[in-house]
């Protein structure tokens, strides 16, 4: 039996191969992720006597490239979380990082855990987008966070309240109506030197130029309020330019999360377990998707214990003879993508409060016992992980009978 640990960085990757009690058969070498070196490798370890198994670390997207050709060349390979390889093997008192280690470090856990690994299965193609996409549209939130706040603190110079005169719901493009309304009316002197009557013509070309309702009582209270705000920037080309150039932003960035978000949906709608997620409560057309696009394929999980590890909101235990301690968070070891996602699900329902939801009525439960407000929002996404499991799990093989 030949264990070969591989090493995976970006671009290259350092190979080892042992065998039962300690023997080194090919010590560690280097090789680059192209397509001749790692056909070339696929040779090599198909060359060995005996049967031959490839352990990798799943680290980001860069140890697929030779999961794939190894895989397609009928080596066996399996790609386990780094944190198994990190707190294994850790009997030293010195503590050296190098690749080279690292390769026979991966090769001595094949050997110990030869019987309990689990070969590598290639993610579909429809799957794989949806989480590249998730992963972009949660960047592009985040930088639409901050520039909506950017651009709320230089109005907040120019026409402080501006972004709650509005509550008009964003638009497929992504637009929404306070932003448009600043883009044009970025100074509240852009009001309030007009006489009421030509603001509110001037307001109502607007709204029927850019598709809006037009509302007289609206237009007259916001050239009443624009009448009272105290600014402290003037109104010139340099402040105009600050607040036109902020909102521009804004917007090509809100009009990209809109496409990434109706992509998402789109491609959601081709997986077989579509109807079941979107069936739960809180799920809706944005989380239910990002749900699907971060749990992947639950037939990879073994048991429901299994995905609520992955997610990362699995209880820590700590007992040492007597003692035993209460308390202790979540272990936070999975993704921090699907760990939002559930935060956000439950956060909705929290809102709606629906009634006969059985996640919302444990979440009330353990609210009315006095648990503080993570904890029963972490015991709720616990929960609704393992009734989404079930669920799906069920519906899937009643597809396959």
């Amino acid at each position: 039996m030949n264990a070969v640990g591989i090493d995976v960085s970006k671009g290259k990757s350092m190979i080892a191969v042992m065998r039962p009690l300690g023997e080194v058969v090919v010590k560690p070498y280097e090789i680059s992720h192209t397509a001749g070196e790692l056909k070339r490798l696929a040779c090599s370890l198909k060359a060995l006597s005996g049967e031959t198994r490839v352990v990798l670390e799943h680290t980001g997207c860069y140890y697929e490239p030779v999961a794939q050709v190894l895989q397609s060349a009928g080596v066996f390979v399996c790609a386990v979380n780094p944190i198994l390889i990190n707190e294994y093997g850790n009997n030293s008192v010195r503590r050296v990082k190098t690749d080279k280690k690292d390769s026979l470090k991966i090769a001595k856990f094949a050997l110990d855990n030869w019987m309990d690994l689990r070969e590598y299965t290639p993610v579909d193609e429809t799957r794989q987008k949806m989480k590249a996409l998730n992963r972009q549209f949660n960047l592009y939130m985040k930088t639409k966070t901050a520039l909506k706040n950017n651009l709320i603190a230089l109005l907040d110079q120019t026409f402080p309240g501006v972004n709650n005169l509005f509550v008009s719901p964003t638009r497929d493009d992504g637009q929404q109506k306070w932003v448009a309304f600043a883009d044009a009316f970025w100074h509240c002197k852009c009001i309030s030197d007009l006489s009421e009557k030509a603001f509110v013509e001037r307001y109502r070309k607007w709204c029927k130029r850019n598709h809006y309702c037009f509302s007289e009582a609206k237009a007259t209270a916001v050239y009443k309020q624009s009448l009272d705000h105290i600014t402290t920037m003037p109104k010139n080309d340099n402040t105009k330019l600050l607040i036109t150039q902020a909102i521009a932003q804004l917007d090509a960035v809100s009009r990209t999360i809109e496409i990434f978000r109706a992509e998402l949906l789109r491609l959601a709608k081709t997986l077989p377990e579509y109807p079941i997620v979107m069936a739960m409560y809180g799920t809706g057309e944005t989380l239910g998707p990002q749900l699907m696009a971060e749990i992947g394929d639950v037939n990879r999980f073994e048991n429901r214990g299994s995905i609520i590890a992955f997610a990362g909101v699995d209880p820590k235990i700590s007992q040492s003879g007597k003692h035993e301690a209460n308390g202790l968070p979540v272990s936070k070891r999975g993704s921090p993508f699907l760990r939002k996602t559930l935060f956000q699900v439950m956060q909705c329902l929290i809102q709606k409060s629906p009634p006969g939801d059985a996640v919302y009525c444990f979440m009330n439960k353990k609210c009315i016992e006095g648990k503080p407000y993570y904890v029963y929002m972490t015991a709720g996404a616990n929960k609704f992980l393992r009734i989404y499991y079930a669920r799906v799990k069920e519906y899937l093989s009643s597809l396959e009978i």
